[in-house]
């Protein structure tokens, strides 16, 4: 029989490094699979972490690779490789991969999630040039020229609070009449000289040439539909599970959200939810960081019920 892991860990954000680490503590044979080349999730995109304790004004990509360097410090054992399909069903679980087909007593899901689209048309004709998620990675691209924000939340009040640093003007685009975010960004983003807020409206198509030129708008309330001239548009307005490798394998809400509590259990003995992909009130670094933890002590538990 092939070799059988207690534990396999897929995804290494901050739920998923903070599995590690509490595995290896724990002492358990454990395998953490990774599909991106850098540890540490969506948080390596974030250009300052604000509201993890203890450390005001980490770097996303510094927090990661703290967090990474910690497993590694405790010997966590990783591979790069992009799980295919599970297979949840008995006492054993299997993983697929491109590569190989790994076994597991238990699994911890910590897949995350990304980014949710507009999806209208020019999104996908001007993803890469023009149309960006990640302002903390293509803002540099932007120095001195008009952009968009689109969206009302934490991520959109940081991207433009970030891309005010270096744009000669940023629009914030959001469908309703006041922001999401925390109050403190409201403050901040809505305090800084470059940056006007477009309320009410929403993107209905996104032109250009080669490259963003133009977003077509259109006011929810009035009907009113105009041209707001920009060189760069990103798009943050909200996030969507990475749990497509779990439809129709464990209970989820219907936003595609694994349900588990707590203690991370899924509605499959011996598959555990932790992070952004499971449901949950507040999504955010620590709490992932929590999930990773809880779901080890219920791997610990349940190993131990199986004896």
């Amino acid at each position: 029989m092939e070799h059988v892991y207690d534990l396999i860990i897929i995804g290494s954000g901050p739920a998923g490094l903070s599995a590690a680490i509490y595995a290896q503590r724990a002492r358990l044979d454990t395998l953490i699979l990774e599909a991106s080349y850098v540890s540490g999730g969506q948080v390596v995109n974030t250009y300052e972490v604000d509201n993890y304790p203890g450390l005001p004004g980490i770097s996303g990509m510094e927090l990661g690779s703290t967090l990474r360097a910690h497993a590694d410090r405790l010997e966590s054992r990783f591979a790069r490789e992009k799980v295919l399909e599970l297979e949840l069903e008995g006492k054993i679980k299997t993983v697929r991969t491109r590569k190989n087909l790994y076994q597991a007593r238990t699994l911890i899901l910590a897949m995350g999630a990304g980014h949710r689209k507009l999806s209208v048309p020019g999104e996908e004709e001007f993803a890469g040039m023009g149309v960006s998620y990640c302002a903390t990675c293509d803002g540099a691209f932007f120095k001195d020229k008009v952009t968009a924000v689109v969206g009302g939340g934490d991520v959109a009040a940081e991207d433009a609070i970030f891309l005010a640093r270096g744009c000669r003007k940023v629009y914030l685009i959001h469908r309703r009449e006041e922001l999401r975010a925390a109050k403190i960004l409201q403050e901040t983003v809505l305090g800084l000289e470059n940056v006007e807020p477009v309320w009410n409206s929403m993107v209905t198509e996104i032109q250009g040439e080669g490259q963003v030129k133009n977003l077509k708008i259109r006011n929810v309330r009035t009907g009113e539909a105009g041209d707001l001239p920009v060189d760069g548009c990103f798009i943050a307005v909200g996030i969507k599970p990475n749990s497509e490798l779990a439809a129709g394998k464990l209970e989820m809400d219907e936003g595609g959200y694994i349900r588990a509590g707590e203690d991370g259990a899924t509605s499959v003995a011996g598959v555990f939810a932790a992070g952004d992909i499971r449901t949950k009130q507040l999504r955010q670094i620590i709490t992932a960081a929590a999930d990773g933890a809880n779901c080890v002590t219920s791997v610990q538990k349940y190993l131990l019920s199986c004896r």
